[in-house]
């Protein structure tokens, strides 16, 4: 009974040491691609503090606090991603800091109105919702550059060839 235990403790030891290895031997890898990554990340962050402060400045009122943006723009984006169990859980929490919900409909009419993304552009879809919620009466873009070609071919409309 003893040499089992004893010889199941060592091989159980021997499984954890040899599982330990390889993780240790990733940690080792090129350290400057990993100072790279985290200097890549240290900018995204400061960035996105930026963005926030500039959203914050630009908006009187709750709808400019940090955390109403924060979770009203999450809450528009997860709206136009069809994903609304999430987009009704962010915007409980919205509610719950006293933000104004009638920002949230402005901003996400705002966007819809708007038209269509490309699904496989996130950034167009971030800037669109970060441009609407700083004015969420902006006017269409896609109406305001069809309008010029739409008032250059009323000529050519009415001309029937027989």
């Amino acid at each position: 009974m003893r040499v089992c235990n004893l010889s199941c403790f060592v091989a159980g030891l021997v499984v954890v040491l040899a599982l330990s290895v390889p993780a240790s031997a990733q940690s080792v890898g090129d350290p400057t691609a990993a100072e790279k990554a985290k200097a890549a990340e240290a900018a995204k962050d400061a960035r996105k503090v930026d963005e926030l402060n500039e959203t914050s400045k630009a908006i009187s009122g709750p709808a400019g606090n940090p955390e109403c943006i924060w979770l009203g723009r999450r809450a528009v984006n997860l709206l136009w991603r069809d994903d609304l169990d999430t987009a009704f859980r962010h915007l409980d929490m919205y509610d719950r800091f006293g933000c104004p919900g009638g920002h949230v409909q402005a901003t996400f009419r705002c966007v819809v109105k708007q038209g269509p993304i490309d699904p496989k552009s996130t950034d167009g879809l971030n800037s669109r919702i970060q441009g609407c919620w700083i004015n969420p009466s902006a006017p269409p873009a896609a109406a305001a550059t069809s309008a010029p070609a739409a008032a250059s071919s009323p000529g050519t409309a009415g001309t029937s060839t027989q």
